[in-house]
């Protein structure tokens, strides 16, 4: 039986695909493709020949499209010989509408479309990446898959602001949170390593990259996470602030005359650790630190205790933890963030063996010690497979 899929995410100026086995997680190929609309494009394709690189100008995402279907065909596999099943799409926000993966027609083209004002940065090129598979692959299922859906299970109190209630009627106003495919992989995968069923595990997920969300999943459901409206909510990140204070958007306009897009593009593209130190990229911020730099070293503090402070109130959230879950760049390569983020948490049963958690491995893994109560583990993320899974599974259904 054929299971291969082709993931899709397109972005603003790029897109990325892979194609992929959605029983094993194997990549048969994968490749990215940025810049696209500048004067000089960057594709990367990886297949059985291994990586190629090219630059040459890509006018749109339909020609992004084609470099990669010419791609396949002269890097392979070829195309012609394996059957697809499904395109599935990434999707970054379904709003309240999509709670699982759906059929893309021109019903959902419509609904995903009135969702752009909560995503404006995102689903408008998820939209472009739709229509284009759609002309060029005009016979294959294609199924858009929901960041927010693995989150439409969050409780009225835990996704309800408090604001005037005609805010939610009239204008969509709630948490919705974000890297659902994320958090839904990693907490399924957390439960198989324990040797448990998912139903039977509780466990908070920390998605620590660029973008970085914590999620508290109660027997396989995510029951609250730190993303809220947009992305910009929650933890600190590479270039998001996280939470603030919301008074801080009219304080600024009074005080410093800026409007509100200067102010919301500042929380959004300088802030964080950018913001604090100058640099995004956790590998030299880490660098900074190491050589003494101050401003490295109080970002790396800030970007931890507020991780701290999210595992402290998804705890007490979800009751009983099994397992604490690192995944995606930085929660997976750095034994710095995942130690100073649950020191002095010994009180909750949270114990890091120091040994294990300074070992260097791709492979899915306990850091804790023998003798803690919760289970410490870094596995890594794979939302491409998990977009396959689920996109399989639909029109499998």
């Amino acid at each position: 039986m054929n299971d291969h899929v082709l993931v899709i995410n397109a972005g603003s100026s790029s897109l990325k695909y892979s194609l992929i086995d959605a029983g094993s997680g194997e990549a048969a190929a994968a490749g990215v493709v940025e810049r696209i609309g500048e004067p000089e494009g960057v594709f990367r394709h990886r297949g059985p020949d291994g990586e190629t690189r090219t630059t040459r100008p890509i006018g749109s995402h339909e020609d992004a499209l084609r470099a990669a279907i010419d791609a396949f065909e002269e890097h392979g596999p070829s195309l012609d010989g394996i059957e697809i099943a499904a395109v599935g799409h990434r999707v970054v926000h379904g709003g309240s509408r999509f709670g699982d993966p759906a059929l893309i027609n021109e019903d959902l083209i419509d609904e995903v479309s009135d969702l752009v004002p909560l995503a404006p940065l995102h689903n408008p090129a998820n939209l472009e990446g739709m229509r284009v598979a759609g002309r060029l692959f005009p016979d294959l299922p294609q199924v858009a898959v929901f960041d927010t859906a693995f989150h439409q299970t969050l409780p009225p109190e835990a996704y309800t602001y408090a604001v005037p209630r005609g805010w939610l009627a009239e204008h969509g106003i709630r948490r919705y949170g974000f890297h659902g495919t994320s958090h839904a992989f990693v907490s399924e995968q957390a439960a198989q390593l324990l040797g448990r069923e998912p139903a039977d595990v509780n466990v908070i997920v920390l998605h620590l990259g660029n973008g970085c969300s914590a999620a508290a999943v109660r027997g396989g459901k995510s029951v609250d996470t730190s993303m809220g409206l947009t992305p910009l909510e929650g933890l600190v990140m590479g270039t998001r602030s996280g939470d603030v204070d919301p008074a801080i958007h009219a304080y600024l306009a009074r005080e410093a005359g800026l409007s509100l897009d200067e102010i919301d593009h500042a929380l959004n593209f300088e802030s964080g650790l950018k913001g604090l130190a100058g640099e995004n990229d956790f590998r030299e911020l880490s660098r900074q630190r190491e050589a003494g730099d101050e401003q490295a070293r109080l970002a790396f503090d800030v970007y931890c205790y507020r991780i701290r402070k999210y595992v402290g109130a998804y705890y007490s959230v979800l009751g009983k933890v099994d397992a604490i879950v690192f995944t995606a760049g930085v929660g997976q390569n750095s034994a710095e963030v995942r130690s100073a983020s649950l020191e002095g948490l010994e009180g909750l049963g949270i114990e890091i063996d120091a040994e294990r958690n300074a070992e260097s491995s791709d492979e899915a893994r306990a850091v804790s010690t023998k003798d803690s109560r919760v289970a410490v583990l870094v596995i890594p993320t794979n939302e491409e497979w998990q977009i396959a899974r689920e996109a399989l599974k639909l029109v499998r259904s």
